[in-house]
């Protein structure tokens, strides 16, 4: 009779808790539906005006980046041919051909090639002196490049500190609009819009830096050996010193 018993009742409880237990089970499925999933997306609408407004500049500061990795470089600013053909043309007197091809292919070695070929019958300073214009010149644009990826780098993370300042603006109105009863659920969007838009402009800022950098030096090192390559070409007008 006691095992009976003893059966009995635990049955009954476990009939208990089945029942009471119904209810729970049948809402975790729902609260969790209402979680979204931490994805990119979601983020990015979590994120806010000037979250997006943050991608957009990323999106421009990657059409840059292209750019840039594709023009500044060694056979893009002293195409080998083109300098083959000139040295040419210059071993041959045909100066006249060598500056109707610097027009017809301009890039940052015939630019500056067809700056010196305009000089030439003028005393050597007066070549050099063009020479070293023109490649003033032709630098500053290729830093102008560079200079936008600077703004986006400065830019993105001012960016994000403005929505985090945002952010915590609304997190503290939440709490003045509760009396000080804001739990965390009320504060939670406002604080998640502070944090993305840091996440988001450091995530910009940080790899166009390192881009920029590497361009950078890149750019600098293509602009050296161009230019040893002119003053070689042009060495040839220079005066021979008084025996």
């Amino acid at each position: 009779m006691n095992f009976r018993s003893l059966k009995t009742r635990l049955v009954s409880s476990a009939a208990v808790l089945a029942v009471l237990s119904a209810p729970i089970l049948a809402q975790d499925p729902a609260a969790a539906s209402k979680v979204k999933p931490l994805t990119v997306g979601n983020l990015i609408v979590d994120s806010g005006f000037i979250g997006w407004v943050i991608v957009a500049l990323s999106v421009v500061a990657l059409a840059l980046i292209i750019e840039a990795f594709v023009s500044i470089k060694r056979e893009k600013l002293a195409p080998p041919e083109l300098v083959d053909e000139i040295q040419a043309l210059f071993e041959e007197g045909q100066f006249q051909e060598a500056m109707e091809l610097c027009e017809n292919e301009p890039s940052f070695f015939t630019k500056v090639c067809s700056a010196g070929i305009a000089k030439i019958g003028h005393p050597f300073e007066v070549i050099q002196a063009s020479l070293s214009e023109m490649g003033d010149e032709e630098s500053t644009k290729l830093n102008q490049k560079l200079g936008w990826l600077a703004v986006v780098s400065a830019l993105a993370p001012m960016l994000g500190l403005l929505g985090t300042v945002q952010g915590m603006i609304l997190a503290f109105h939440q709490i003045a609009v509760s009396g000080g009863q804001a739990t965390p659920a009320d504060l939670a969007n406002s604080i998640s819009v502070a944090l993305l838009t840091t996440l988001f402009g450091l995530g910009v800022a940080i790899p166009v830096l390192a881009c920029m950098a590497f361009l950078r030096n890149r750019m600098v090192r293509a602009i050296i050996e161009t230019g040893a390559i002119v003053s070689d070409l042009f060495e040839r007008f220079r005066p021979a010193p008084n025996s």
